[in-house]
């Protein structure tokens, strides 16, 4: 079955950097575009970038566009995401998820999450 298990996420100062990982499973990881999204607290879930199967694009919703970089190593079947220039309003709980920017919603289908918190 499809797994997803995300990690590195954690506690950090506003303007600090943080990598997150997403080691997937279960599913032929080079075939398919991914996401990743969050779900502030009180809020529905938002997307945050995607990235192609080849990982020859990426697209970033405008709130992290030039914060975030997201990549993926398909020998290894991970997803990354690199946050830097981090703040306040980034804390979430970060989830990656199948599928890209149009398709992540509808297949339902991504990990337990890892907490990003951003404060001093």
């Amino acid at each position: 079955q499809v797994q997803l298990v995300e990690s590195g996420g954690g506690l950090v100062q506003p303007g600090g950097s943080l990598r997150l990982s997403c080691a997937a499973s279960g599913f032929i990881f080079s075939t398919l575009g991914m996401s990743w999204v969050r779900q502030a607290p009180g809020e529905g879930l938002e997307w945050v970038s995607s990235i192609t199967d080849d990982g020859g694009r990426t697209a970033y919703a405008d709130s992290v566009k030039g914060r975030f970089t997201m990549s993926r190593d398909n020998a290894k079947n991970t997803l990354y995401l690199e946050m830097n220039n981090l703040e306040p309003e980034d804390t979430a709980v970060y989830y990656c998820a199948q599928g890209g920017s149009t398709t992540w919603r509808a297949r339902r289908s991504w990990g337990q999450g890892t907490q990003v918190t951003v404060s001093s």
